[in-house]
């Protein structure tokens, strides 16, 4: 009797509150801030690929700091795009644990915080040059306020760690604390309504029942039996091969997520299926900003860097496909995707060379995108892939978006291009009729605003060329030739007096006679090239 009591006594105690509390309920890594140590409420991706606390980010901003973070990383914060997708994740997390919502910290509390970081030699005003630098970054993202339509604050990726060995510097450890005293634990509840519609229609989408056909995927793409994947994707892209209407319907943020994950797999058949697969769901315009905003591109990045070579060049179509919508360009270019982009513009598959090329040509139609790919080095690669090759034509083009920017047309100019596009029209090399008016376009942007393209073209003989050019091209061509012989003569008279005459550049610049209008131009006949692709 006495035994009996005693080994009740020990189980009634082993059920303590205090011994029975759920680890379940501490946040995963993915979702504590490194730098606030709290859990994110509005979390945004910057332009190193770090996901931070919106007002951690704006906080360092405003003191000019960069915080070195937990794994010796310092993120770049010169551009901001909100993570809708690892939001939802925390709110999904949130609701399943019986945890309310967390709320962005006191402005207060996060400058307290990040102030405590910085050392006291380094918490100064910026200097002249450092307020320089910093405009020159946020330049990069003026594009968007001209096109009202494109709300690019809701345009949402994410970088989350993935399941493989697929890693960048910037993703390796995202701990849940730093040393110090982090942010309380904030809430609100439940109940609260957030002011971002974009968001809440993105969850009430994932709480949507799904159809049939959409749970038997999902349930697959989630399963731990590798075989139960690989007929998921397989499934997967045989429904979405021809069927443009499955392609909407399946087009889910449950679906998109558990896809997103098997991008990066080891598993050559699945990898492969995976990527072609959202490459269908990619065709149709409605799923473009979806698929984005899901966050796939952080990893269809990964395989251009390293996956099997049939993936690579599903992912090149992939990127090419979702370049083409407007709202879509910036944030891929911000993702990191244009150095492997250019890096598979020497890959062995003509395919993922082809869509590469198209990929680059889109996202370049973006002036933050053509400066990073000017500084990227990309212009003299580009001039000889220009001279010949399957790749020529479209070479061509996405040099001609590069010289409709003043730092691309620095860049060509210095690289000789001028003496390059003469050199290929005088050997009337050109595969094609659209290819010359593409090198002749090429020539007409190098001249737009710059005095020194005027010497360049006489030593490379381009008057003689653009003559003919005059004569014997399509109307585009004609047309453009003509402005640019205009601009070389200087009063449009006859170049038989060009050699009497002495041109004052900077006096015609400054009262005004030259016109210094910026015309955009497109190169080639379509302004955009639709990817019809299906896999």
């Amino acid at each position: 009797m006495g035994s009996g009591k005693h080994r009740w006594k020990i189980s009634f105690h082993r059920s303590s509150p205090t011994a029975l509390k759920p680890e379940r309920k501490q946040p995963p890594k993915e979702f504590v801030c490194p730098i606030s140590g709290s859990l994110m409420a509005d979390p945004v991706i910057v332009a190193s690929g770090h996901t931070l606390e919106r007002i951690c980010v704006q906080v360092c901003k405003d003191l000019s700091f960069t915080p070195v973070l937990p794994d010796g990383s310092k993120p770049d914060l010169s551009t901001v795009i909100p993570n809708v997708a690892i939001k939802l994740t925390i709110l999904n997390w949130c609701c399943d644990n019986g945890i309310e919502r967390p709320t962005p910290p006191e402005l207060s509390s996060a400058e307290k915080l990040v102030r405590a970081l910085i050392p006291p030699r380094e918490e100064k005003s910026p200097t002249k040059g450092e307020t320089e630098q910093e405009e020159e970054k946020d330049e990069l993202l003026k594009g968007v306020a001209d096109k009202p339509p494109v709300k690019f604050s809701y345009a949402a990726t994410e970088i989350n760690r993935r399941p493989t060995h697929f890693y960048t510097s910037s993703e390796e450890s995202m701990p849940t604390a730093i040393p110090g005293t982090p942010l309380p634990f904030a809430t609100r509840p439940s109940c609260y309504s957030s002011s971002s519609s974009s968001f809440d229609n993105f969850a009430d989408e994932i709480l949507s029942p799904m159809s049939p056909e959409e749970e038997e995927i999902v349930v697959k793409l989630k399963s731990l039996q590798v075989f139960e994947q690989e007929e998921a994707v397989i499934s997967l892209r045989k429904i979405t091969r021809t069927n443009a209407d499955m392609r909407v319907s399946l087009c889910t943020p449950r679906l998109l997520s558990g896809l997103k994950y098997l991008l990066t797999t080891r598993y050559s058949a699945i990898q492969i299926n995976s990527v072609a697969s959202l490459v269908n769901l990619s065709l149709e315009k409605i799923n473009k900003v979806k698929i984005v905003r899901a966050g796939t591109v952080p990893p269809l990045i990964d395989v251009l860097k390293g996956g099997f070579s049939e993936a690579q060049e599903h992912a090149a179509g992939a990127l090419f496909s979702l370049a083409l919508d407007d709202e879509n360009k910036m944030a891929i270019g911000v993702l990191g995707a244009l150095p492997p982009l250019l890096h598979m513009l020497r890959s062995e598959s003509e395919r993922a060379r082809h869509d590469s090329a198209l990929a680059l040509y889109h996202l370049s139609l973006v002036q933050s995108n053509r400066s990073k790919l000017v500084k990227l080095g990309s212009v003299p690669t580009l001039l000889v892939m220009a001279k010949g090759g399957d790749l020529a034509s479209r070479a061509l083009l996405i040099l001609c978006n590069l010289a409709a920017c003043a730092e691309g047309r620095t860049v060509l100019l210095d690289a000789n291009a001028v003496e390059c596009f003469v050199g290929m029209l005088k050997k009337n090399e050109l595969s094609s009729g659209s290819t010359r008016e593409n090198c002749v376009a090429a020539l007409y942007a190098l001249s737009q605003g710059s005095l020194r393209f005027k010497g360049l073209a006489k030593e490379a003989g381009a008057a003689e060329v653009l003559r003919d050019v005059e004569v014997t091209g399509s109307e585009r061509a004609r047309e453009k030739a003509k402005r640019i012989l205009q601009m070389m003569r200087g009063t449009g008279r006859d170049e038989d007096d060009e050699e009497e005459e002495e041109v004052d550049w900077e006096g015609m610049l400054d009262s005004g006679t030259l016109s210094r209008t910026r015309r955009r131009f497109f190169c080639g006949k379509n302004e955009s090239v639709a990817n019809s692709s299906e896999f």
